[in-house]
């Protein structure tokens, strides 16, 4: 599979630090249509590395190229119009004084008509279910309904990559279940190359390989799987263990042998389900 986005030795100082880097040669690629996950404690520098992914960020050293495009002040524009994102706040992220004018607000720096935007802000609303709210304000809506209009601007101009920059941390559980759905919908729908940066566990848990960002550094690169059964070693890490192998140990200090690895939440339920039918 084609690569759609190479860092190579990626390095970052704020201005304002003290001599610390939050990123420090760092280093990786990402697959076209793989669905990658950022995980790292808070500080970490995950964030950084999303916002100078998508050009936010006037690095020095380093590089990052995405579709084959290098980044650079040059082509800061032409990069950006491969990627999409979606920030925490979702407040932060409108500028239409309606729904309807949110999502057509990035279609109209792309200078494209009215003709060619109506249909195009109506089926991004109607990917997302928010058809019925395209003449409300952004203010009345809730967090989840104003991170799905933050969705559907990016369905309208179609890129190639979507940012998740702690895009669910601020909803509720059914709220974040929700959007996490409709990313997967179109995430395979319409092969969309997907960054989830969380510290949410079951959301990279969704992810087709996680990278573990640790004060600045790429500590580890392996599938959920891999990450999540390490346990222990996820603490000293700043991140949680996941809820499935924290009742996998205390099944096993029950005399109860539940299966080996990381299990998704979906397949340990499908499991306890299993074992109570068959006692």
């Amino acid at each position: 599979m084609a690569q759609i986005i190479q860092v190579q030795q990626l390095s970052y100082e704020y201005p304002e630090s003290t001599g610390h880097a939050a990123l420090d040669q760092v280093s990786f690629d990402v697959e076209q249509g793989e669905w990658l996950a950022i995980v790292g404690h808070n500080g970490s520098g995950k964030s950084t590395l999303a916002r100078a992914i998508d050009g936010l960020l006037p690095f020095k050293q380093g590089s990052i190229t995405v579709g084959r495009v290098a980044l650079t002040p040059a082509t800061v524009w032409t990069v950006r119009e491969q990627i999409g994102m979606i920030f925490q706040n979702p407040d932060n992220q409108f500028v239409g004084a309606t729904v309807e004018d949110d999502v057509a607000f990035g279609l109209e720096n792309r200078q494209l008509s009215r003709e060619e935007m109506v249909p195009r802000v109506q089926q991004a609303l109607q990917a997302v279910g928010m058809q019925d709210f395209a003449h409300r304000e952004p203010s009345s809506l809730s967090g989840g309904q104003k991170q799905r209009v933050a969705l559907a601007g990016i369905v309208a101009i179609a890129p190639q990559i979507l940012i998740l920059d702690e895009a669910t941390s601020m909803l509720d559980p059914r709220g974040r279940q929700d959007m996490l759905a409709l990313v997967r919908q179109l995430h395979q729908q319409q092969h969309l190359t997907v960054i989830s940066i969380t510290h949410d566990i079951d959301e990279a848990a969704q992810a087709d390989r996680v990278l573990v960002i640790d004060d600045g550094h790429l500590v580890q690169e392996a599938t959920p799987a891999t990450i999540f059964a390490q346990g222990s070693r996820l603490v000293t890490l700043g991140l949680d263990v996941p809820f499935t192998t924290k009742l996998a140990d205390a099944l096993r200090q029950r005399g109860i042998t539940p299966p080996d690895g990381y299990q998704t939440t979906a397949e340990m339920e499908a499991w306890l389900c299993r074992s109570l039918l068959n006692t």
